[in-house]
């Protein structure tokens, strides 16, 4: 469970950018954490401490679930695998297709990284909609591995993400909520 304390240093530290990237949108700026190492490392033993003797592995989402993604992995002592978007890994390589608001978009990961049974965390900083993390999801089972966890620094409530991610069966954590 995250600390309250942690929980108002975010609050205070995250900035919301209103309008970004289109009018309407709130955008929550997460870079001034990464000005600040102490609190940078307390958002890494949060999210580390969730995870610790229950996963074999850390799947980051680009780009943004590396930034938190490989540090847990590290803190953990386990792989790092990444997830990114189509055409930016050598092959082989699997993928998964998801709907956007207004399209399609494709996810993938080098195939032979993941091991059949393997115990997975699939880390990004945001859950909005959940349609890439279920991607990601889907990625992992189709080489395997068990999504035992999700986590994210942030999660945006009303757009309803953990309730897509419940037919997983896996445990979801979230520093902050919006």
């Amino acid at each position: 469970m995250t600390k309250p304390d942690l929980v108002q240093k975010l609050e205070k530290t995250i900035q919301n950018i209103p309008d970004f990237p289109q009018p309407g949108i709130q955008f929550k700026d997460i870079t001034p954490i990464f000005l600040d190492p102490k609190l940078y490392e307390e958002v890494i033993k949060d999210l580390a401490d969730f995870s610790r003797g229950k996963i074999d592995a850390v799947c980051g989402i680009e780009s943004r679930g590396y930034l938190f993604g490989i540090a847990i992995a590290v803190a953990l002592e386990v792989p790092f695998i990444l997830i990114r978007k189509a055409g930016k890994l050598p092959p082989p390589f699997v993928g998964e297709k998801y709907d956007l608001e207004y399209g399609t978009a494709e996810i993938e990961m080098r195939t032979g990284q993941l091991k059949p049974g393997q115990r997975v965390l699939i880390h990004d900083d945001l859950l909005a909609t959940g349609g890439t993390t279920e991607a990601a999801a889907k990625l992992i089972e189709k080489q395997g591995g068990e999504v035992a966890q999700f986590s994210f620094l942030i999660a945006l409530k009303d757009l309803h993400g953990t309730e897509r991610l419940k037919q997983f069966d896996a445990e979801v954590h979230q520093i902050l909520e919006y």
